[in-house]
């Protein structure tokens, strides 16, 4: 918000990263962490593609990214309205 421009973090389950829009630093999963995530098809009128776009306004796309190992998993949540991000244990398979 206070850059007063959209940011977009790339989210890439196959190659198992996630990439700032920020400062474009990327962070590689560990391969013991199954690493999934749930994320708009849909944003501000164009296709969000593997993306969570924080918009100026405070909004976002918004999405859900879940880290995961034998009996232990997190969900990163980001909310679509506030664009604020909450991390929440899960259940776990």
């Amino acid at each position: 918000m206070w850059r007063r421009r959209a940011i977009a973090t790339a989210i890439d389950p196959p190659t198992r990263s996630v990439r700032s829009g920020a400062t474009g630093e990327t962070v590689i999963m560990p391969e013991d962490v199954h690493f999934e995530a749930t994320l708009a098809a849909r944003c501000n009128q164009h296709a969000a593609g593997h993306t969570i776009e924080f918009f100026a306004s405070g909004m976002s796309c918004g999405g859900t990214i879940r880290l995961e190992r034998p009996g232990l998993a997190y969900d990163v949540r980001a909310n679509w309205l506030t664009g604020g991000i909450e991390v929440v244990r899960a259940d776990a398979l």
